[in-house]
């Protein structure tokens, strides 16, 4: 019996799936990445829900009043950004905070951004 290769059968690596999403390493998470991924307030708000939660949430959970299609694309800038995680449990797509590697770049600033965030809330702005 030949190996898979030579059979003609698929060869993937047992750790990489093509479920896996990319994310950028700590390293690669760039200031002006982050601040402009916050800087949309639909984006801004899923990073409120999860900072509240302090662990991760479905895609599911987040009820926001733009289409599938644009809630797809929100979540896909704050992964490429380096703010959000996303992993697949099953069938859900899960999305968490990446706070310690947001804290240890850039200390202070998650904090600050969410503690204004929540003031002009309050301003109702």
């Amino acid at each position: 019996m030949g190996s898979p290769k030579e059979s003609g059968a698929a060869v993937t690596s047992p750790a990489v799936s093509s479920r896996d999403l990319p994310h950028p390493v700590c390293d690669e998470i760039r200031l002006e990445g982050v601040l402009h991924a916050l800087s949309d307030p639909m984006r801004l708000r899923i990073v409120r829900e999860l900072a509240g939660v302090g662990g991760e949430l479905s895609c599911s959970h987040f009820d926001l009043p733009v289409t599938k299609s644009t809630t797809t694309h929100h979540f896909r800038v704050l992964r490429e950004s380096g703010v959000i995680r996303q992993v697949y449990r099953g069938t859900a797509k899960m999305n968490g905070l990446r706070r310690d590697d947001l804290d240890a770049l850039f200390p202070g600033l998650l904090d600050a951004l969410l503690d204004a965030a929540a003031r002009q809330a309050v301003r109702g702005g």
